[in-house]
């Protein structure tokens, strides 16, 4: 729990949830779940085409200028972390952190690389189904949100299966010693969390808002990051 502030309750986007939902009061078109059997354990109450992914914004776009994106492969006690810029997808860095501290950090570099997205990787089993350290990521998402939305930058859950053995083969393929393996994984998977996020240009996504009760949260999110006129893709 952050000294700073009181952290409201947070909730994600879920298609599933969404589909019983009594369009007489609200109406909610989003993005399809990745797997059928894939229900998570929120509440929906908003729409995510309120809040599109930047993938989808450059594909209907491809001059649209906007911040980057961060995936992030969280663990137990490592952290990696990857950057894109436009559909230029690399390794960043591990953080072995956790809370408080490593959600800071986590911001810190968003803010110096200019990233206003948040690309989660969620544990799912093979059969489809979430694990036990899919909970325990959605907390941290869901904290992580929070904190983004005060900055206008948002959160999304993306399937991370295979994401560890494939970044293994990549690694491999590039040469990677054991050692470097061993140091760089975390950071790999989150590049391919990354690639895959592109690849379905951020439709399999799960939007993570905080509790709507919290209606200036909500409103930052709508207003986005303060635009740089001196913002250059590279």
């Amino acid at each position: 729990m952050s000294p700073f502030l009181q952290l409201p309750e947070p909730i994600s986007i879920s298609p599933s949830i969404c589909a019983k939902v009594n369009h007489a009061h609200l109406s909610l078109p989003i993005f399809p779940s990745p797997r059928r059997n894939y229900v998570p354990k929120t509440r929906a109450l908003s729409s995510s085409e309120e809040f599109p992914p930047n993938a989808l914004r450059r594909k209907q776009d491809p001059q649209w200028r906007g911040g980057f994106s961060l995936g992030v492969d969280l663990g137990m006690s490592r952290t990696g972390l990857a950057l894109s810029k436009g559909f230029s997808v690399r390794p960043l860095t591990v953080l072995e952190l956790r809370g408080q501290k490593l959600e800071l950090r986590i911001l810190e570099i968003a803010g110096n690389k200019e990233a206003d997205e948040f690309i989660v990787g969620l544990p799912i089993s093979r059969d489809g189904q979430e694990t036990p350290q899919s909970n325990k990521v959605r907390s941290v998402a869901g904290r992580l949100a929070i904190r983004a939305a005060e900055r206008g930058w948002r959160v999304y859950l993306q399937d991370e299966h295979g994401t560890t053995s494939d970044a293994t083969g990549l690694m491999i393929d590039m040469g990677l010693s054991k050692l470097a393996r061993q140091r760089k994984g975390d950071a790999y998977a989150a590049k391919i969390v990354l690639e895959r996020y592109f690849s379905t240009s951020g439709m399999e996504t799960e939007l993570v808002l905080p509790n709507p009760k919290h209606v200036d949260l909500l409103e930052k999110l709508r207003k986005g990051p303060p635009k740089d006129i001196d913002f250059v893709l590279e």
